[in-house]
């Protein structure tokens, strides 16, 4: 079970990679959202702004109304988050849910394939 530290370290690191990736920018400019976050196994809550793409705020709780929530266990978010795993197969599996309009969840999953090809 992953803490406020850790997931901390792990989302700093998706946003260096995410913010970087040029491909991955321009291809969501026109993709601004509030995503909300659910840790089930510790209660932690988080939230994710994003704005043309790029990633311009995380914090911890839930902030603003979302456009997606997202929920899974502490550690498959720091796995997630650290490029450890590719959250499209638990996703598929149901071991991550995620609530959206289908564009955004499959905006999402076009982040996947971008940032974790394999």
């Amino acid at each position: 079970m992953a803490d406020w530290e850790e997931l901390d370290e792990a989302l700093k690191d998706y946003q260096n990679t995410c913010n970087s990736n040029e491909r991955l920018r321009k291809m969501q400019r026109d993709w601004s959202k509030v995503l909300h976050f659910n840790c089930e196994d510790n209660g932690l809550k988080f939230t994710m702004d994003v704005d043309h793409g790029e990633i311009v705020h995380y914090c911890e709780g839930h902030n603003g109304v979302p456009d997606i929530i997202v929920t899974t266990d502490s550690e498959t978010f720091c796995d997630m988050f650290w490029g450890d795993l590719n959250p499209v197969q638990k996703y598929l599996r149901g071991e991550i849910k995620v609530q959206g309009s289908q564009e955004d969840v499959m905006r999402l999953d076009a982040i996947s394939y971008v940032i974790w090809p394999d």
